[in-house]
């Protein structure tokens, strides 16, 4: 039931318990308990709602930073990722495979609000050795969500 649970959730988390107990075929006070388990022991992050800016008066620059670095004695890359991600720009931090070691999603109001973070918050951090930085200019899909389109056949095709 737990996995159920939970790719329901990550598919629409503003369904009810009531809406779950049915979809689950499980007593109401079940999935409540299980929800708070799950919350408390950190399998459940938080509830968010996928917003398309676009569509809004929002303005605002997404950049994806690769960046090679030389892993710290004894830490490895944690705590050069966790001064990364404490930044209130950075958005995601993700320790990557291949040529760069961590890919860092950022916004920020303007293209030189970017730049600056990447060469006065982020390249002089010890053990950065570059960066490459990526501007996103336009979003089609997200976290499973597309984007701007209203239909999409069954062939996943948008019309």
């Amino acid at each position: 039931m737990e996995k159920n649970l939970l790719k329901l959730l990550e598919d629409d988390a503003r369904l009810s318990t009531e809406q779950l107990s049915v979809m689950l075929d499980t007593p109401k006070n079940e999935i409540e308990k299980k929800l708070s388990e799950l919350e408390a022991n950190g399998t459940i992050l938080g509830y968010k709602a996928m917003i398309d800016w676009e569509k809004t008066d929002r303005e605002y620059v997404t950049a994806m930073i690769d960046v090679k670095l030389s892993p710290q004695r004894d830490r490895g890359f944690d705590k050069i990722a966790e001064k990364i991600f404490n930044y209130p720009e950075v958005q995601a931090v993700y320790l990557m495979s291949g040529a760069y070691d961590l890919s860092v999603l950022i916004e920020g109001k303007t293209m030189k609000e970017v730049a600056y973070f990447v060469a006065q918050k982020l390249a002089p951090i010890e053990s950065i050795i570059s960066t490459a930085t990526h501007f996103v200019l336009h979003k089609y899909k997200d976290k499973g969500v597309v984007y701007g389109y209203s239909e999409v056949d069954e062939r996943g095709n948008c019309n």
